[in-house]
């Protein structure tokens, strides 16, 4: 038995590393190379939830556990949706029903809930109350919703001293109840005492955004209805925010990613492009072939995925172009962990989803770095992931 469980040990600890390594053979006309990739956890499944802010935060303090060395965790994200509904209802009323409310949030606000709240195993508060094996929030959403629209409508003319405690019992009822204390690997801990043991710094983690409608170098709140705690990113200009990347990945930090994927090129085959409808714009490509096909037939191509898809050369103002006509919102946090590039050279940033793996490469993407540049909305880094140079530019510590 002793035997056995070292085998198994260093099989987990070799999967860990090498989990990229595992995936299917690509089925495409794609073929991937690693550049560099760094350790991840296990592939999660939000599955019929909106909650993909609270998984792929959860994903990047996983894999920054691992850099600092404390070991493998799977936190609960639940744990944080339940806090952070009962924030956000509280902040719904106090605002006369003037911030968006959902199941949608950001991964501010995922950091926040640690701060102020800890954290606990996923063992510990899985979230499933309701008779479900998957997480599904169809009647959660909107039973929170109609709750707290009742409330707002403060029909006593006076808000009684129980709504509160009504709206937890939702929570409580579907997610079940935040726990006060709870023992983990013969060791009782409390949220707060739990984050304190993992080392967790929320203050270590920044947003940064790039965006022209503000000055560049300064903060500002991004104009998303997720971003309902008016958080603040750093805008930097777009050359600026993509060395945040490569920096964090070649200096073994992991980033948090939030992106656009309603586009056509974000395929479920696991590969993310930017396609140009234009065949002059056509940035490196063998032009010829693509002269003559119609803007249809280049989208078919995306479906099928039988040749490498020439991209868009992408500028700051089609960055701002896209986000000012509601082309470009909130949509989707991942993780990105690595870089890869396919046969013809291109670079693509390797992501952790949070759908299962019955989607993309067993749950992971590869995403072009100029779907990256067109479609990025905010990044949560570790401020130490950051080069020096822009560090001290926007005066972080």
């Amino acid at each position: 038995m002793k035997r056995l469980s070292i085998l198994v040990a260093l099989a987990t600890m070799f999967s860990l590393t090498l989990f990229s390594q595992e995936k299917p053979k690509n089925q495409t006309a794609y073929q991937f190379t690693t550049v560099k990739e760094l350790p991840v956890t296990s592939i999660k499944n939000q599955s019929k939830s909106g909650t993909c802010w609270s998984f792929s935060t959860l994903a990047h303090l996983e894999s920054e556990l691992l850099r600092s060395g404390k070991g493998e965790f799977d936190l609960s994200e639940m744990f944080i949706v339940s806090n952070s509904y009962y924030d956000k209802a509280d902040r719904y009323i106090r605002s006369y029903g003037k911030i968006s409310f959902s199941g949608g949030s950001s991964f501010t606000d995922a950091l926040t809930i640690i701060k102020q709240y800890g954290i606990v195993p996923d063992s510990v508060m899985t979230g499933l109350n309701y008779g479900e094996k998957i997480h599904a929030h169809g009647e959660l959403d909107a039973v929170t919703l109609a709750y707290v629209n009742a409330i707002e409508k403060n029909p006593n003319g006076k808000l009684s001293t129980a709504w509160k405690n009504g709206f937890k019992g939702i929570l409580d009822a579907y997610l079940g109840a935040v726990p006060e204390k709870f023992t983990y690997k013969g060791k009782e801990y409390t949220p707060k005492s739990f984050a304190s043991m993992l080392g967790l710094n929320c203050d270590d983690y920044i947003s940064v955004t790039s965006y022209t409608h503000h000055p560049f170098y300064t903060k500002f709140s991004l104009e998303v209805p997720d971003n309902w705690r008016n958080d603040l990113s750093y805008n930097v200009p777009l050359e600026d925010m993509m060395s945040i990347f490569d920096y964090a990945i070649e200096n073994g930090y992991t980033v948090l990613w939030g992106a656009d994927v309603s586009e056509k090129g974000f395929t479920r085959k696991g590969i993310a492009v930017v396609p140009e409808q234009e065949v002059a714009n056509m940035n490196g490509s063998d032009q010829q072939k693509w002269i003559g096909k119609t803007p249809q037939e280049i989208e078919g191509k995306l479906n099928t995925l039988d040749e490498i898809i020439p991209e868009r050369v992408i500028t700051q103002q089609d960055r701002q172009i896209a986000y000012d006509n509601l082309l470009t919102t909130d949509d989707h946090g991942m993780q990105i962990y690595g870089i890869a590039k396919d046969q013809n050279g291109n670079k693509y940033y390797k992501v952790k989803n949070s759908w299962g793996t019955n989607a993309g490469f067993e749950g992971f993407w590869y995403v072009s770095e100029t779907f990256v540049k067109y479609k990025t909305m905010n990044i949560i880094v570790n401020k130490n992931s950051v080069p020096k140079q822009l560090r001290k530019k926007l005066g972080i510590d």
